[in-house]
């Protein structure tokens, strides 16, 4: 097979930033000359881009790599490659437990994959490089984004913070930013291509600007995103509570374009837990935020983190954790059980948590948390809300002829398809009939369309006329609730 023929499958673990890496190495080998492979056979090249924040994460991948033994024994020229978190940890121990593994490399040198692929192929033995610091900001690298019209654009990585639930700082290294100048020049790129929302992303976006020395970087950053033309909806993900000030909220209230969403991981509202877990704010600091930014933001639509079940979490202290979610009124959250993180603090703690008492717990948080994420989507019935039509949003599109897009708030709306038809990537102005605890539906017609450049990039991508949207092809959600890994401050 030529060369230029071969083709590769990324296989994405964990959080955001990883699926961003993701598309930065898929960008990578098709400028090498792979092509993305179709269908369900075994490619040529698979890279595991993995995630070393949940307890089980090497069970999963080892597994993998397991059923994938007898397809590379077959071929010789099928190489197999893992990557980020999980490798940059784990490091020689990948090759002596799955020996058939061609290249091991760690979260800062993802460029170097296809000079590691090709001396793997030419020495015949694994390649195996870890570097301890970032060699090159990684948005330098070539990107195979996922979608035509919403992007994910770096604007840090590494993280500063201490949590001691959270690998991921020994793993990515202390944070980097990127010059304001390099990230706005990305995104004027993104929109000349028909992108029309991008998120801001960072192991601990809002504090942008530590390392370039200027505490309002952030809120600079949000507001000169404002001026950019074509840019209709920005996002971010994930802050922390100890670096939310006041001149972000108010870029987030004063600059049209910036969507009155936010994720705030809690992680915990006991105090005592949130002190065990170095998490440098409290209760009262957690709500003050919310109630600043309800104030300035009435429609806002707030999600959040939660573990349970933290070492020594008492049950006053869970108790603390409801009080709150019945406070903050969340419209949803990432809810998870407390698991060890082998490598982090709180993995060596005493008053593990018997898993029956995490169990009860969890299932009382996830039913009041529903409760409230209903309550909160009734009030929108009733409303009339633009949605960007989106791909792969509604699992159920097919059967039920609806289509699946986003809010403003960035929740999930299910649509009556319209009878003209629409692509992904353009906007649909409906009324919501009715509210589900993780869905709006807008049932009746809808009662306009508008035609974007965003919809004319993703028909230009298909190479094709329009074809329906409910493809799983774009870009991956945020603040839906699923099961994702929780990240500490970077949510």
């Amino acid at each position: 097979m030529e060369e230029s023929l071969r083709t590769y499958k990324v296989v994405t673990y964990g959080c955001q930033m990883n699926v961003h890496d993701s598309e930065r190495l898929s960008g990578l080998l098709e400028e090498a000359g792979y092509t993305k492979a179709a269908g369900d056979g075994d490619p040529d090249l698979v890279v595991f881009n993995t995630c070393a924040v949940r307890e089980n994460a090497d069970n999963k991948l080892y597994g993998n790599l397991g059923r994938l033994a007898p397809a590379k024994q077959a071929n010789s020229g099928m190489q197999i490659a893992v990557g980020g978190c999980l490798a940059q940890k784990d490091r020689d121990t990948i090759v002596r437990k799955a020996p058939w593994v061609d290249v091991v490399f760690g979260t800062h040198n993802i460029g170097h994959l296809p000079a590691l692929l090709e001396r793997a192929a030419i020495e015949r033995t694994a390649q195996v490089e870890i570097l301890d610091s970032l060699e090159t900001f990684p948005s330098t690298l070539p990107t195979r984004r996922e979608s035509a019209y919403a992007a994910w654009v770096a604007i840090s990585v590494g993280c500063n913070n201490t949590c001691t639930f959270c690998i991921v700082p020994a793993l990515r290294g202390k944070e980097e930013d990127r010059r304001p100048g390099d990230i706005l020049a990305e995104v004027e790129a993104l929109v000349a291509e028909g992108v029309v929302e991008v998120t801001l992303l960072g192991q601990n976006v809002n504090a942008y600007g530590s390392d370039l020395g200027d505490r309002q970087a952030f809120s600079k950053l949000l507001r000169a995103c404002g001026e950019i033309d074509g840019l209709e909806r920005v996002r971010f993900t994930s802050p922390h509570p100890k670096d939310f000030t006041d001149d972000v909220i108010a870029a987030m209230a004063e600059t049209p374009n910036v969507m009155h969403q936010l994720h705030m991981p809690l992680q915990s509202g006991s105090d005592t837990v949130l002190r065990a877990m170095r998490r440098s704010y409290r209760q009262e600091r957690f709500l003050g935020i919310i109630e600043k930014v309800r104030a300035a933001m009435p429609d806002a639509a707030i999600s959040t983190d939660i573990i349970v079940g933290f070492p020594g979490e008492t049950d006053e202290d869970f108790e603390q954790t409801l009080h709150v979610v019945r406070e903050a009124r969340f419209a949803n959250a990432f809810t998870f059980q407390y698991s060890k993180r082998p490598g982090t603090p709180a993995a060596e703690m005493e008053n593990q948590i018997p898993k029956a008492v995490v169990q009860e717990r969890y299932d009382r948080l996830i039913a009041l948390q529903e409760e409230i994420s209903w309550e909160e989507n009734k009030k929108q019935v009733g409303r009339k809300l633009e949605i960007l039509v989106a791909e792969g949003e509604g699992k159920k599109d097919d059967r039920t002829d609806r289509l699946s897009g986003r809010a403003p708030d960035n929740r999930l709306v299910h649509f009556t398809r319209p009878e003209g038809g629409v692509r992904p990537g353009d906007m649909v102005t409906v009324e919501i009939t009715y509210a589900a605890p993780h869905h709006l539906l807008a049932e009746g017609p809808v009662l306009d369309v508008r035609r974007t450049r965003a919809g004319d990039a993703w028909e230009k991508r298909q190479g094709a006329p329009a074809k329906p949207a409910g493809v799983m092809l774009g870009l991956p959600s945020i603040g839906v609730p699923a099961p994702l890994p929780a990240q500490g401050g970077c949510g």
